[in-house]
């Protein structure tokens, strides 16, 4: 059962730090390239207009990359958020797992697309990660896109999750995976997602970064099927999705 969202929830910034530099960036680029033009002498002003027009040009540049994030962040990723659902082509009575569900923002959309089962979002709520990332904003996030009761959330961490094995019948992750630094770690956590899957049970992945590192883990931990679609532009960086299933047992 696909149905639209109200649309009304906030789900904040991603990555608001790198969107913050880019744009300091940007304001620092502009203001050299600028003073540039007019702090040279005459005889040598072809060179500091040819300086100044490198630096405005960076100015252009991560200036258009700050927007582009800012975009991705309020139109791309939920454009992208359908794609991933569609991809593991939800019946309506399933459990399902948003591991980083950070604001809601597939998490909500998931439930929405429930009519039995259940959607449950288990995050460790970085701010750094989204601007304001709280449990309490997915929450309100939830109750105010209509999907509250069809919604839990658990804090924890990917790599330890506080479920039983064989628990979902679909577990999908957006931008969150990148963020353990360890290859070992993100090992774990893949290793995690498997083991609460019930046999059968289908994965999605959406990430910028250790893509096809993830679908070889996923191969190496027995799971079918695996694939990679993609890339994406819809969201900047463009990202690609690690899709598979778990086995069946025999």
């Amino acid at each position: 059962m696909k149905q639209s969202l109200t649309g009304r929830g906030d789900y904040g910034i991603d990555a608001p730090i790198v969107v913050r530099n880019l744009l300091l960036m940007g304001a620092m680029f502009l203001l050299i390239g600028v003073t540039l033009f007019f702090i040279f002498p005459e005889r040598l002003k072809w060179l500091g207009v040819t300086i100044g027009s490198v630096f405005l040009f960076s100015f252009l540049v991560v200036t258009a990359e700050a927007l582009y994030m800012v975009w991705s962040s309020k139109v791309g990723k939920f454009r992208m958020r359908e794609k991933l659902l569609d991809l593991v082509a939800m019946r309506g009575d399933e459990r399902v797992l948003d591991v980083g569900c950070g604001r809601g923002l597939v998490l909500n959309a998931a439930a929405q697309r429930l009519s039995t089962g259940k959607a449950i979002g288990i995050d460790i709520w970085n701010t750094r990660d989204q601007s304001g990332n709280h449990p309490e904003a997915t929450i309100a996030n939830a109750r105010t896109e209509g999907v509250a009761e069809r919604v839990e959330i658990v804090d924890g961490d990917v790599r330890r999750m506080p479920f039983e094995d064989n628990d979902f019948n679909i577990v999908v992750s957006s931008l969150t995976i990148h963020n353990i630094p360890n290859a070992d770690d993100r090992l774990q956590a893949l290793s995690e997602i498997m083991r609460v899957l019930k046999p059968g049970g289908r994965f999605a992945i959406l990430d910028f970064q250790h893509v096809r590192e993830y679908a070889d883990m996923f191969n190496q931990l027995g799971a079918h099927d695996v694939q990679i679609v993609g890339p994406y532009w819809l969201m900047f960086p463009p990202v690609r999705i690690a899709i598979g299933r778990k086995a069946k047992e025999s």
